[in-house]
Order: structure tokens, then sequence, then C-alpha cells
């Protein structure tokens, strides 16, 4: 079986003994090629996607690393980070996502340490062919499974870098095997067990294939609260995509009053307000900075918009109202 896997990441729960282990793992996977084919794969199978090539292979220009064990997680977020120009270590990482207690890393400390190197993490919805999508345009994939049963549960993650439709195998970077080959059936029952979790990042010039105009912009948010220059930069390619979205259209301004650039602000203000004059905030936030400008008459139209529209802020709305117009 070509799917053998020597080391392994525990996120959620202890492990059993390294030799139950191996034989647990062993025979999940042999039992996997017995079994009917998974959901997502045979949908795939009965209907392949035209957008999707036949096959992919970035494993040549995605650094692999090896891991130690339990350290699969910090050398999978490392290998992505690396993939988009990041000079990321396991040595670097594993303060920050590795815990200690429970042998491995959670989820959620693998998107923020993507955002603390100034990138957005990107979260894929929960199919395979979102997955595959993302390997075809450039981008590989953490993914992360279970490589054992659910009563006793072997936790990892490792990086997505091809697949091959004839040959119904899927390329990862895992564990201490560079470009391992796995059949596309037995990853998708290992990926399922972890609740088909999957995240990706790529430098600020670059946008997902697999998501939408607001998915891209929740998660260049999240990054916004802790890196808004670089959620700015984020911003500003997403927008040429998707001119239209609210989402992207509210960083874009928030980013852009935050970097003191009153002009740009309003732009992506005036703008989200003409897609979306039903957004109040969007109202709010226009009248903030027309006020700011000196143009008192043009941020009391704006203000009496949002006021109108209400919602749980219309308090504040209210207050600016009244700064604006002096009453």
């Amino acid at each position: 079986m070509r799917a053998a896997v020597r080391s392994f990441g525990l996120p959620r729960r202890s492990s059993a003994s390294s030799a139950l282990l191996a034989l647990t793992v062993a025979t999940t996977l042999l039992l996997g090629g017995c079994a009917s084919t998974p959901p997502q794969v045979s949908a795939l199978e009965s209907q392949w996607p035209a957008r999707l090539p036949p096959r992919a292979d970035l494993s040549s220009r995605t650094p692999f690393i090896a891991q130690d064990d339990y350290e699969c997680g910090p050398a999978a977020l490392a290998m992505l980070l690396r993939s988009a120009g990041r000079p990321a270590t396991i040595e670097q990482l594993k303060p920050q996502v590795f815990l200690p207690g429970r042998k491995g890393s959670l989820q959620t400390e693998m998107l923020v340490a993507t955002r603390r190197q100034g990138l957005p993490a990107y979260v894929l919805p929960p199919r395979l062919d979102a997955l595959l999508t993302e390997v075809a345009a450039g981008h590989p994939v953490v993914v992360f499974q279970n490589l054992s049963l659910d009563i006793a549960p072997v936790w990892h993650y490792a990086v997505a870098v091809g697949y091959d439709r004839e040959r119904r195998t899927i390329l990862l970077h895992s564990g201490t095997t560079e470009r391992q080959e796995v059949e596309l059936a037995v990853f998708e029952r290992t990926w399922a067990r972890g609740e088909h979790w999957a995240m990706t990042t790529m430098p600020l010039d670059q946008l997902p294939a697999s998501l939408d105009g607001a998915q891209a912009g929740a998660a260049l948010a999240a990054l916004e609260r802790l890196n808004a220059p670089a959620a700015r930069k984020g911003y500003a390619s997403a927008l040429t995509r998707w001119p239209g979205e609210p989402v992207l259209l509210m960083g874009a301004g928030n980013t852009a009053y935050a970097a003191k650039d009153r002009r740009a602000a309003v732009k992506a203000y005036a703008r989200l307000t003409d897609v979306r004059p039903d957004i109040p905030d969007g109202w709010n936030n226009l009248a903030q900075v027309l006020m700011e400008q000196g143009m008192r008459y043009k941020a009391s139209l704006a203000i009496e918009r949002a006021v109108a529209l209400g919602g749980p802020r219309l308090d504040q709305y209210k207050a600016l109202q009244k700064k604006i117009t002096g009453m």
C-alpha cells in the first residue's frame, strides 16, 4: 500500500504506543481499499469538473520539511508558508502552534500563525473539488486527517501538493515522506474523519481559486485585526476580481482610514453605499470621513441615511449625526 505513514501529529487526543498506532493505521488503510468509494470521490468520478485539469503536481516547488514526533502542524504550516515566500521554520512556528499538553496543534493556532506572517489564512469549503481546485491553481493546501479509527484517532496535518485523475491519487508532503502518493478514496476517508478541514495561503497579490468574494473578504478581515497594512494590499487585490463585494469594500475603506488615506476611504465607502445602500455602517463610515474632510453637508446626508436604516448601532449613528449637525 502506497499510503504508509511514519509519524503523526496528535492535535486532539493522546496516542497509544507507536507500535499499536502503526498497526492500526496500516490495518485502516488496507481496509480502505476494499470499502465502497466514498461520496466525494464518487461524485468526481461521475462528473469531473470541466475547470479541473486531469493532473497537477506542485511537489517540486513546495519545500518539503520532515517532521519529528507530534510536529506535523508546525511542519505542514512551514511548508505552506515557504511556498508563499515566507522563510518559516518548525522552530519558529512550534511555540505559536504546538500545544504540549495535546502533543499537537489546533486549527485556530494554525490560522493565527499564518496571519502573524502577514498572510491571509483561507479555510476551504469542505469539498474535495475545492481542494483540488486550489492545487490546480498552484496553491498547496494543508489538510487535517485522522489516520486511524474514530475510537483511537491519530490526528495528522499534511500538505496536498498534487493529484492525478487517471491514477485516482493525491500527492502529499506528509510526515517524513516527500511526495507521498495516496489513493483518493483512502485520502477522503481519513480527511472526512477530520471534518474535511483544509486551509491555504498565498502572496497578497494572489487570490484563492475555490472561494467567493465574501469568503475571501472574511479571511482578509481576520488578517486585518493583526496586520491592517497587509490586509489593505489583500483587499486591493481581491477587488480586482470582486469589485462590488461589500465585505471587501468595507475592509478597503477601513484599512485606508487606518492608514490616514481619507481620499481612498471615501472612495471605498462611497462605492459600498452604491452597491449596497441597505448597509447602514457604510453610510456611517462615509459620513465620518466626509466630516473629517470638512464636507459637513454631504456628511449630514450620509448619516441621515444610516439613521434611517437603523440597526444595532443606531445610537452610534445618532451620536455622529449630532456631532455633524451640531444639534
